[in-house]
């Protein structure tokens, strides 16, 4: 799943800033939920990371490292949050890479092997994301 920024609608997987209280898969798993509307479990142990430069207006930006986690998507709400701010589009790991520019991110998606991170163990450590659990509406 990838979502397009909000900005420069470029695609990108769901992400966002560390949010006080949770922890980083976490946030992760709130972040996917509102940006692409995903309820599911996320897997506690990162696959990787990436850097990149977050603008924050007319010449700002930041240089942010974001951690990769496994998320097992159970469905996608019919509404979200962000829904009419992103684009989301379901994809092959293959055409996900293609469209992402940062170099160490296509690294990870073409390297993500889901049968290594499917294990009730994951699910049980989780956070279950999602409206019905607290998270928005």
């Amino acid at each position: 799943m990838l979502v397009t920024t909000r900005g420069r609608k470029r695609w990108m997987i769901p992400k966002g800033w560390p949010i006080p209280g949770l922890e980083p898969h976490e946030s992760a798993a709130r972040e996917a939920f509102e940006e692409a509307g995903l309820v599911g479990y996320v897997d506690p142990k990162a696959v990787g990371s990436f850097r990149y430069d977050k603008r924050l207006g007319p010449g700002r930006q930041v240089r942010c490292t974001v951690e990769v986690f496994p998320f097992h998507v159970d469905h996608q709400r019919p509404h979200w949050l962000e829904k009419g701010e992103r684009e989301t589009r379901w994809l092959s790991t293959k055409k996900a890479a293609s469209l992402v520019s940062q170099p160490e991110l296509k690294r990870i998606i073409l390297s993500f092997n889901p049968n290594r991170h499917s294990s009730d163990e994951a699910q049980n450590r989780s956070l279950n994301a999602g409206p019905d659990h607290g998270t928005g509406s």
